[in-house]
C-alpha cells in the first residue's frame, strides 16, 4: 500500500496541524470557562466544594501555561513526523497528558491552600499578606532555582533531547518533567493570583502574559528580573503604605 494511501500515514503528516488546533481549541476552551466564572457574581456563587476548586485551578492553569508550552508540544510532535510515526514514540497527546497531569497536581495543592487561607474569597484581603506574597514572588524570580527551570522552558530543543525516552511511559515522563520545570519556573507567579484575585480575569491574563513573554520573547530572562525587581518594589510599598 502506497504512503499516499495510507490514512495512518497522512494523519502522521499533518500532526503538527492536528496538535495545533487541538492546542487553541483546548486553551480556547479554557479561557471561555474563566470569563464565564469571572462574569458571575460573587454573592451569585456559594462557597465551592474543594474538588470544584480543583477543576477551576486546573482549568485557569491550562488556559494560562498551554501557550508558552505550544514550542515543546510542537517539537515533540515534529519528532514523530519526521520518524513516520515510529511505533516507539508515542502519540503527541500522551506528552500532553504527562504534561497536565503536573499542573493537576499543582491545582490540588493551590486550591487546597485557597480553601485552608481564604475559604469563599477569592484573594487575600491583608495588605501585610499581601506585600509578603508580592515580596516572595520577586524574590524568587530573581533566584538561581527560577533561572534553572526558566533556562529549560525557554530551551525545548536541548530538553527533549536530553530526557528523552521511547514509548509510551518515556513520553509521559518527557511531559511530567517539562511540567515539573514549568511548576518550578511559574508557582510563584501562580501565587500572585492571591494577591490579585483567582478569578480577576484582567490579573489572570497578566500573569500568563508574564509567562509566555519571559519564555517565548528573545531575553525573556531579563524581562524574569525585571518583573523580580518590580515585584519587591510593589510588595514593599503595600507594606509600608
Amino acid at each position: 500500500m502506497s504512503s499516499e494511501a495510507d490514512p495512518t500515514g497522512k494523519v502522521v503528516r499533518h500532526e503538527r496541524a492536528l496538535a495545533v488546533v487541538c492546542l487553541v481549541a483546548l486553551a480556547g476552551l479554557c479561557w471561555w470557562y474563566l470569563a464565564a466564572r469571572a462574569g458571575m457574581s460573587m454573592d451569585a456563587m456559594p462557597e465551592p466544594p474543594l474538588g470544584a476548586l480543583v477543576v477551576m485551578w486546573w482549568l485557569m492553569m491550562v488556559a494560562m501555561m498551554l501557550p508558552s508550552a505550544v514550542p515543546a508540544i510542537l517539537l515533540y510532535a515534529r519528532v514523530r513526523v519526521m520518524r513516520g510515526g515510529d511505533s516507539a514514540i508515542a502519540q503527541t497527546w500522551v506528552f500532553l497528558a504527562g504534561y497536565l497531569a503536573v499542573w493537576l497536581l499543582f491545582s490540588v495543592v493551590a486550591a487546597a491552600a485557597q480553601y485552608a487561607l481564604t475559604g469563599a474569597s477569592m484573594a487575600i484581603e491583608s495588605r501585610v499578606a499581601e506585600g509578603v506574597v508580592l515580596i516572595a514572588a520577586g524574590l524568587y524570580q530573581l533566584s538561581p532555582l527560577k533561572s534553572a527551570c526558566l533556562g529549560q522552558c525557554r530551551s525545548p530543543a536541548q530538553f527533549v533531547s536530553r530526557h528523552w525516552r521511547p514509548g509510551t511511559g518515556g513520553a509521559l515522563r518527557l511531559g511530567a518533567l517539562h511540567g515539573a520545570y514549568c511548576v518550578g519556573c511559574c508557582w510563584m507567579l501562580m501565587a500572585l493570583l492571591f494577591v490579585g484575585g483567582v478569578m480577576n480575569l484582567l490579573w489572570v491574563a497578566a500573569l500568563a502574559t508574564i509567562v509566555a513573554a519571559e519564555k517565548l520573547l528573545p531575553r525573556g530572562e531579563w524581562l524574569a528580573r525585571a518583573a523580580g525587581v518590580a515585584l519587591v518594589g510593589w510588595g514593599l510599598v503595600r507594606l509600608v503604605a
